[in-house]
């Protein structure tokens, strides 16, 4: 009888070992977090209409033009830069300078209301703003210059495209 209870002393032994080598393994958590990143911008309000103008004329959206400044609008939530460009029409080709069939369009961000800097957008993208903080935005004018010469007299549509790329 000895024996057997050597036996069940030994297993009681090693069963609480077992249970207490079990209970000593731990666990910790790491808790990761990530925001997928958001590139976008909004034009506001959007459209511009500069009106029935003259050949060799311009017209812009500053106060003293048509007074329809634009808004790029940073609708991520990471800073941008924004790009612009302009297009050819359906009848005209967008140019540095005007000529027959080729217009201007250009586009002004400080001080466009006194004492404007425009610069002639082209059909690549160039820079319109840097460093526009999430919730930021950038106003800006335009201004168009009619062809010198056209044999065109109807409504022509001329597209500016603003593009929101991630600030580095």
């Amino acid at each position: 009888m000895k024996n057997y209870f050597l036996k069940i002393g030994v297993c009681v032994v090693a069963a609480i070992f077992m249970a207490v080598s079990v209970r000593a393994a731990q666990t910790g958590d790491v808790t990761a977090t990530v925001t997928a990143q958001s590139i976008s911008v909004a034009v506001t309000d959007g459209a511009v209409s500069y009106g029935t103008i003259a050949t060799s004329t311009t017209e812009d959206t500053t106060s003293s033009g048509v007074n329809d400044s634009q808004t790029a609008d940073n609708d991520g939530n990471v800073t941008e830069d924004f790009n612009v460009r302009g297009f050819n029409t359906a009848a005209w080709t967008l140019a540095g300078t005007a000529g027959a069939e080729n217009y201007t369009h250009k586009f002004c961000t400080t001080t466009c209301d006194t004492t404007p800097s425009w610069t002639a957008l082209t059909t690549n993208y160039q820079q319109l703003s840097n460093d526009v903080a999430d919730t930021g935005n950038q106003v800006f004018d335009l201004e168009i210059g009619t062809p010198t010469t056209t044999a065109t007299y109807t409504q022509q549509t001329a597209t500016v495209t603003v593009q929101a790329v991630y600030y580095q």
